[in-house]
This record gives structure tokens, C-alpha cells and sequence, in this order.
């Protein structure tokens, strides 16, 4: 009995962390503490932790001497809505959370126990960075992270939540993941912080300013969520993970769906604005049409001309990218590209179907987008459009111009159902600059110049700004009343739902980057 004494004792210790003290000062910046955490992530009592008495060895610097309780972190695995997942849980208590040799082979066996059994690993970051007194053995370890981040990447789900500081080397662990969720005014992320800056560059900036969670989730597009709180945060990834599969070879869960499959929404009929060049909100067709309009979406700050996310139709998971009207009129730029080609890929990885709705003008035009290398970054969705074979359906609502309509999974590009609305203009560009360009001769001859554009015009848009010569050469594959949008589209996936596609065997493509 001694000895199960002994054990009790010794496993209390350890889930105290650094002690009462640091636990206090952890509540008191609005902190949960690593085991609180994983406390609210899994399903109740479900948690197993793992490896609890891994010790540091390093004896540098007194090392040995620091009752260093779990090495910082803590690692295991649990069930979210009973399914299995594995997670690791810094814990700024102990040592800052500071990553040591033993701490990052904690990490390592926790990444390796989910490829192992097809489940996904979850990482709450809070952590000072490499503990600097096992020099190179620390870096050694997040070597040890990196690896496994880019060889494990499209095989299992990884999920980085920051959940206060992580600099230096720290961040490329979590920038290697899937995806990665930041909490406002408690988390961070920078290469270098306020004080190296201002001692090399003389820039003044404060931590949440330089590396703070909106800073990265609408500047940088560094995060692909942000939350209020650590419970926040934990119940969004907890959300995120119902929409994912638990390994590449797995579907996505499907749920009850308990919205109307043959549900019309004849607000549609009337949603197109009559001028071309008034916007409207493109969340105001995604959300009628997705079950009970319920939309987890994706970078939400970052590259607001695109929309991307999450959401069920049927039941069954699917991600949506969609142009946004009320933003540079949903013009294509080098963010954008980047943040389609990223979530495309995402979903593509964990066989997500995709459903894209068009309303696209074109790629921003300018000297800035295109010193900025907007031809490559505009080349990553055509990419990754082109990559993905995952069943793919494509909505176009209206503008569908040049390049952009390519771009924005068209048929060309692999789409296996395109259906367009009456409103919808498919055209190399619009109206307007089509006529100017077929008729310069026509319209520079005219005695009333007005007078013959207006007519070139109207028989122009009559003519080409329509969806039918798409559908006649079979690049649309029918148009569609557009309140009957979500039954077709329910019956387009369902369809779709065996479908099979080789490609040419390769050891990876190229993507531009």
C-alpha cells in the first residue's frame, strides 16, 4: 500500500505543474494551465496522459538541481466527440514551457503514436522557446517537431493553438501545421521580438502589436482563427474537428442533417443586384444554403475578397470558397491566391469536397500586385484547383471574367459539376471594355458615338453576358433557377460520392510558391 501511496503522491505533484503560485499567476493573465486545458478539449474523463515522469538529463547550468515537473509538458491522448485524438499541452508553469531535449521527445512519441493509429494531434503552444541552457540538444528537438510536422503533413490532421508567447523556432512548428488558431491578447508569434527589433532595425513596436493574434490572423494571415478566451479557442478546434476526418484514408464524420433537403429559397430570385457593378454579400447565399447556416469560417480577417470555410450540406462536410462582392468587388489578389490554394489543399488532403460560388471580376490589377508577384500567387489556386480530386461543384452567380473565372475551379480546371444562374456573365472580360476593344473601328467612324456604343452594348451583353454560350459549348453544365441551388447542389455531391480519379504517378508536383 506504500507504494501505491508513493504513486498517488508523486502523480499529485506533477499535475500541480510549476505550483500554486505559477498556477495563480497563469489565472491572473486569463490562462488556463496545460492540464485545465486538455481538461476542456476531450470529452469528460477521457483524457490519458502519458509519459509523466519523462525528466530532463541535461545537468548544465544547474539544470539537474530544477524540480522540473513533466518536462514542461504534457502529452496523451483522449476522445472529442468520441473520437480518438492525441494532443501535447505546454506548460508555461514549469520553466516558461520551455522546450528541452526530453520535452520535445515527449512531443515526437505523442506525433508518432496518432500516425501510427490514423488519429490527429492537437498542440497547445505556451512557451518562452528553446531552453537555452541544453543549447543544441533543444534545437536538435525542434528539428526533431519540424520533421514530423512536413513528413506527417496530408496523412493526419495537425492542429497548432497559440496560447501565449511563442518565438524564435517555435513558430515554424506550428506555421507547418494545418491549421492554426491564436487567442486575442494572450497569444504571440514573431521571429524576433520588440526588444531584438528595436537593437538591429530601431523599430518601436509593442508584442501584441508585432506578433499578437489579430496581427497574424489579418496581416500576416500567419493564423486561420482567432478566439476571445482559451475556452473559446478550445471549443472552435473542438468545432473544426467535426468538419474533419481523422486521417487521409478516412471520410469526413457525417452528422444528422436535420434541414430541409428540398428546402427553396426564393429570396435568391431577387438577391443579384440589377446594376453589374452594385455588390452584395456573397455569406448571404452561403448561409441559406448550408444545413441550419451553420459556417465555421476560415481566415475571416485575412484576404476579406475571398471567402473560405466550413460547412455541412446533407449531413456531410464541405468546403466553400467564394468570392466577395463587397470587397475590391471580389478581384482576385496575391492573398487571396495564397490563402484558396492553402484551405483548397487542406480540404483536398482530407477529402472535403469542395463547393465554390463565383461572382469574380477579374485579378486586381495594379503595380503593386504585380511587382508583388501576383501571376504566382494567383498560379497557386489554378494549382490547387487542378490538384484536388475531391468531388467539385461550382456555383456562378454572376461576373465570371477571363483568368479569374479559370482560376475559380471551372470546368477546365477539373470541376465535375459548374451551374450557373440566370444572372451569370461568362466572358474573356466585361461588357464594356469587350465592346471597345471588337468595335474600336465601328465606334471611331460613328457620327453619334454614344448612341452606337449604347447599341453595341445591349446587343453585346444580350449576345455574351449570359451564361448559354458557356452551356452551349458545355462549360456550364445547366443553368439553374437559383432558389433550387441547394437541392442541386445536395444532389450534385451525392452523386459525386464515388468518385474515383488517377492521376500520373509522380513523386510530388511543383506548386509555385
Amino acid at each position: 500500500m506504500d507504494t501505491i501511496k508513493h504513486l498517488r503522491e508523486k502523480k499529485q505533484k506533477l499535475a500541480l505543474g510549476g505550483g500554486s503560485e505559477r498556477i495563480a499567476k497563469q489565472h491572473e493573465k486569463g490562462k488556463l494551465t496545460a492540464r485545465e486545458r486538455l481538461q476542456l478539449l476531450f470529452d469528460q474523463h477521457s483524457f490519458v496522459e502519458l509519459d509523466c515522469f519523462v525528466k530532463c538529463r541535461s545537468t548544465n547550468f544547474g539544470l539537474d538541481k530544477l524540480d522540473m515537473e513533466g518536462e514542461s509538458v504534457v502529452t496523451g491522448y483522449g476522445r472529442v466527440d468520441g473520437r480518438l485524438v492525441f494532443a501535447f499541452s505546454q506548460d508555461f508553469t514549469v520553466t516558461g514551457g520551455a522546450l528541452g531535449e526530453m520535452h520535445a521527445k515527449k512531443v515526437v512519441k505523442a506525433m508518432d503514436n496518432a500516425v501510427k493509429v490514423g488519429a490527429p494531434i492537437i498542440g497547445l503552444n505556451d512557451s518562452g522557446g528553446a531552453r537555452i541552457q541544453e543549447a543544441v540538444d533543444a534545437l536538435s528537438g525542434y528539428g526533431e517537431l519540424f520533421f514530423r510536422n512536413a513528413v506527417y503533413s496530408g496523412v493526419i490532421p495537425q492542429i497548432s493553438a497559440i496560447m501565449g508567447p511563442c518565438a524564435g523556432g517555435a513558430v515554424y512548428s506550428p506555421a507547418l501545421t494545418d491549421f492554426v488558431f491564436m487567442v486575442d491578447k494572450s497569444s504571440q508569434m514573431f521571429i524576433t521580438g520588440p526588444q531584438v527589433i528595436k537593437t538591429v532595425t530601431g523599430e518601436e513596436v509593442s508584442a501584441e502589436d508585432l506578433g499578437g493574434a489579430m496581427t497574424h490572423n489579418r496581416v500576416s494571415g500567419n493564423a486561420h482563427f482567432i478566439a476571445g478566451s482559451d475556452e473559446e479557442c478550445l471549443a472552435k478546434i473542438r468545432e473544426l474537428l467535426s468538419y474533419l476526418p481523422a486521417n487521409n484514408m478516412e471520410e469526413p464524420p457525417t452528422h444528422n442533417c436535420h434541414d430541409d433537403l428540398n428546402r427553396q429559397i426564393t429570396e435568391f430570385d431577387t438577391i443579384i443586384p440589377d446594376t453589374a457593378n452594385k455588390p452584395y454579400d456573397m455569406h448571404d447565399i452561403i448561409v441559406p444554403i448550408i444545413d441550419e447556416g451553420k459556417f465555421l469560417e476560415y481566415q475571416p480577417y485575412f484576404a476579406t475578397n475571398l471567402i473560405c470555410g466550413f460547412a455541412r450540406i446533407n449531413g456531410k462536410s464541405v468546403g466553400i470558397v467564394a468570392n466577395q462582392p463587397t470587397v475590391m468587388a471580389g478581384c482576385l489578389d496575391m492573398n487571396a491566391g495564397d490563402k484558396a490554394a492553402r484551405f483548397i489543399r487542406s480540404c483536398n488532403a482530407f477529402n472535403v469536397p469542395l463547393l465554390t460560388f463565383v461572382d469574380v471580376p477579374g485579378f486586381l490589377p495594379g503595380t503593386a500586385q504585380e511587382y508583388g508577384g501576383i501571376i504566382r500567387h494567383g498560379a497557386k489556386i489554378l494549382y490547387a484547383y487542378s490538384e484536388a480530386n475531391v468531388a467539385k461543384i461550382t456555383v456562378i452567380t454572376r461576373k465570371a471574367y477571363g483568368g479569374a473565372y479559370v482560376a475559380m475551379c471551372s470546368k477546365s480546371l477539373g470541376a465535375d459539376i459548374v451551374l450557373a444562374w440566370p444572372t451569370a456573365e461568362i466572358a474573356v472580360m466585361g461588357s464594356e471594355g469587350a465592346v471597345n476593344i471588337i468595335f474600336r473601328k465601328e465606334l471611331s467612324q460613328a457620327e453619334d458615338k454614344a448612341q452606337t456604343k449604347a447599341e453595341l452594348l445591349a446587343s453585346y451583353e444580350a449576345e455574351f453576358a449570359t451564361p448559354y454560350k458557356a452551356a452551349e459549348r458545355g462549360f456550364v453544365d445547366d443553368v439553374i433557377e437559383p432558389g433550387t441551388t441547394r437541392q442541386r447542389i445536395i444532389d450534385g455531391f451525392n452523386m459525386l460520392a464515388g468518385k474515383r480519379e488517377k492521376r500520373p504517378a509522380k513523386k510530388h508536383g511543383n506548386m509555385p510558391l
